[in-house]
C-alpha cells in the first residue's frame, strides 16, 4: 500500500495519534505538513518524518478560526505543490456533566473539536478537488455512543461524525472522499491529561480503561494510524461517509 508522491496535511501532528498518523503516511511515501502549536515538538517530528521516508514541513498556530486554517492550506500548497489528504486530528477533552460544564469549557471544546475541523475542511476542498482528495476526521467512539461525564466532548465528536457524512455526500461527485475514525481509549499523552483531570493516577486509569474494553486493552496510536493510512489509500477508493469504530469492541457491547 504505497502512494508515493502524495501530500498529507495532519493537524495535531506533534504527539499521540496525529504523530503516529504522520509517521505512517511518511512510511507510505507521503510528504507531510505537520500542524501543531509547539515549535520544539514540531521540529522533532519533522526529523522523525524524514527518517521514516517522507518529506516534511511544519506550521504552528491555533486552528479554531477560519483565517489560520486558510493560511495553513495555502502554506501546504506553496510548500508541496498541492494537497491530496487532510487528516483532522487535533482535539481536546474535558470531563463534566451538563451541570458541571462551564460556558468556557463548552466553547473551547466545540471550537477545537468541531469548528477547526469545519474550517480546515472548507479551506482544503478547493485544493483537494483537482486531485480527487481524501479527508479523514478523527472522531471518537463516544461520537457514536454516549459517555458518562463528558457532555461537551461527546457532542463535539458526534458533530464530527455528522460533518463527515454531510461532506461525503456533498463532495462525492468531485471524487473527494470523507471518512471518520472513531477510536476508543488510546495510549497517548492526552490520556494522562484526562486521568489527572479526573483526579486519577495515569497508570491506574489505564488499567481501569483496559478492564472495561472487550478485548481487554486500550489501543496504541499506531493501530489508529494503520486505519488512517488505509482510508487514505487507493484500497479504500469506494469508501466515503463511513464512521469506523476502532475501540476493542466498546460500541458492540
Amino acid at each position: 500500500m504505497n502512494d508515493n508522491g502524495k501530500t498529507a496535511l495532519v493537524t495535531g501532528a506533534t504527539s499521540g495519534i496525529g504523530a503516529a498518523i504522520a509517521l505512517e503516511l511518511a512510511a507510505q511515501g507521503h510528504a507531510v505538513m505537520l500542524a501543531g502549536r509547539d515549535a520544539a515538538r514540531a521540529a522533532a517530528m519533522e526529523e522523525r518524518v524524514r527518517a521514516a521516508g517522507g518529506r516534511a514541513s511544519s506550521w504552528l498556530g491555533d486552528l479554531s478560526a477560519p483565517g489560520p486554517c486558510q493560511a495553513l492550506v495555502e502554506a501546504s500548497v506553496e510548500r508541496f505543490g498541492g494537497i491530496d489528504v487532510l487528516v483532522n486530528n487535533a482535539g481536546i477533552i474535558h470531563y463534566g456533566t451538563a451541570e458541571e460544564t462551564t460556558e468556557a469549557v463548552w466553547d473551547e471544546t466545540l471550537a477545537v473539536n468541531v469548528s477547526a475541523v469545519f474550517y480546515m475542511s472548507r479551506a482544503a476542498v478547493p485544493a483537494l478537488r483537482p486531485r480527487g482528495g481524501v479527508i479523514v476526521n478523527i472522531a471518537s467512539d463516544w461520537g457514536l455512543a454516549g459517555g458518562r461525564r463528558a457532555v461537551a466532548y461527546c457532542v463535539s465528536k458526534g458533530a464530527v461524525v455528522q460533518l463527515t457524512r454531510a461532506m461525503a455526500l456533498d463532495h462525492a461527485h468531485e471524487n473527494i472522499r470523507v471518512n471518520a475514525i472513531c477510536p476508543g481509549d488510546t495510549d497517548t499523552p492526552m490520556l494522562d491529561v484526562e486521568a489527572r483531570e479526573r483526579g486519577q493516577d495515569p497508570a491506574e486509569a489505564r488499567r481501569e480503561m483496559a478492564a472495561e474494553v472487550p478485548l481487554g486493552r486500550i489501543a496504541t496510536p499506531e493501530e489508529i494510524a494503520k486505519l488512517a493510512a488505509f482510508l487514505v489509500s487507493d484500497g479504500a477508493a469506494y469508501m466515503t461517509g463511513a464512521a469506523i469504530a476502532i475501540d476493542g469492541g466498546n460500541t458492540a457491547a
